[in-house]
């Protein structure tokens, strides 16, 4: 599984200011109560205390703390000193030139606030959510991420390299995968597999082989697209895979190896390992079976509108004719009436 599928913008943000929080967040992160100034004013000098202030705003709101003071906007650093009555930021530049200093405030924060490393159990705890996501959805590593990135600031856990994070979901994904053709691979008998492997050789009729023709749906509405439907239905029917138990299984996940089957060549499918080739197989069977039948029915409604709708013009057209066939007998009764009704007539 690739390891490398951050955006930029993921990239740039995680653990770092990408520009001015807004107000809404300066208030949220970066206020300070009568707990926090307490906490604070314990530190000698404006410099001290200015440092472990941003240091608190910064893990709040980033997850993590800084080493580099000048990557804090100014902003944060005036909405900050304000509060602490500081009207000279600059002395922020005497914090930020010992580095003992800040490992020191960055465990007085720990443990003040209760805020720990990314090691058991939060590693297990994280990790069962994640394969928990993986598993029941097929949500991009990126989603992810910022999950993970959000569930990890909301239990107060120190943000963990990018690249451990980035491996962590990686493996989890592909157990993830591993476990869903492993169970999908353990769905047919030996003889459906034979059957199953025969799928990416050529048919008797045709250059195609069986996988690239059932892929093919009906395009015309007529009486041999629709037996061609239903033939192609029970080949797939034929393979007895529709009345196994998949409650067990994703739905969804079955879906997207399906929809990978009908999408990639048979080709590609042949090139991979034995437990994979025959996942997406028996995922291919099971939700093309069902296209299949609803192909068919779909052109069974189409033929019977098409023959309703004729048999309306064919009763129109006898009607039509009826109707003509009475004007005139009408006509003829009106003339023979008219003839008798007139008083020279003997």
């Amino acid at each position: 599984m690739p390891v490398d599928f951050l955006t930029t913008e993921q990239t740039e943000s995680y653990g770092r200011f990408t520009g001015e929080p807004d107000e809404l967040q300066l208030a949220r992160y970066f206020h300070l109560d009568e707990a926090d100034k307490e906490f604070i004013g314990k530190s000698r000098g404006d410099h001290n205390r200015l440092g472990i202030a941003l240091q608190i705003g910064c893990v709040r709101f980033l997850g993590t703390f800084l080493t580099d003071m000048n990557h804090i906007p100014s902003g944060v650093r005036h909405f900050t000193a304000r509060q602490l009555g500081i009207r000279d930021i600059t002395v922020l530049a005497e914090y930020g030139q010992r580095e003992n200093t800040r490992r020191e405030h960055a465990a007085l924060i720990r443990q003040h606030y209760q805020y720990r490393e990314f090691a058991w159990p939060w590693t297990f705890r994280l990790t069962r959510l994640l394969y928990t996501r993986s598993w029941i959805s097929n949500e991009r590593p990126g989603l992810l991420f910022d999950l993970a990135t959000g569930w990890l600031m909301q239990h107060r856990i120190i943000l963990p390299g990018a690249t451990t994070l980035t491996r962590l979901i990686s493996e989890v994904r592909e157990k993830a995968t591993l476990r869903l053709w492993n169970k999908l691979a353990l769905i047919p008998s030996a003889e459906q597999r034979s059957q199953l492997e025969m799928l990416l050789g050529p048919t008797d009729c045709s250059r195609l082989s069986l996988l690239e023709s059932l892929k093919k749906g009906p395009v015309t509405i007529s009486g041999p697209a629709f037996n061609e439907a239903i033939e192609r239905w029970k080949t797939l029917n034929d393979f007895g895979l529709h009345a196994e138990n998949l409650s067990t299984l994703p739905a969804v996940r079955l879906k997207n190896l399906a929809r990978y089957a009908g999408m990639t060549s048979v080709f590609n499918i042949a090139r991979m390992s034995p437990q994979k080739r025959m996942a997406v197989l028996v995922a291919f069977v099971l939700a093309w079976e069902t296209l299949a039948l609803d192909d068919a029915l779909d052109v069974l409604d189409a033929m019977l509108a098409v023959i309703i709708r004729d048999a309306r013009k064919i009763g129109q057209k006898k009607r039509l004719r009826s109707l003509k066939d009475l004007d005139k007998s009408a006509l003829a009764l009106a003339s023979a009436c008219s003839y008798l009704l007139k008083e020279e007539t003997p």
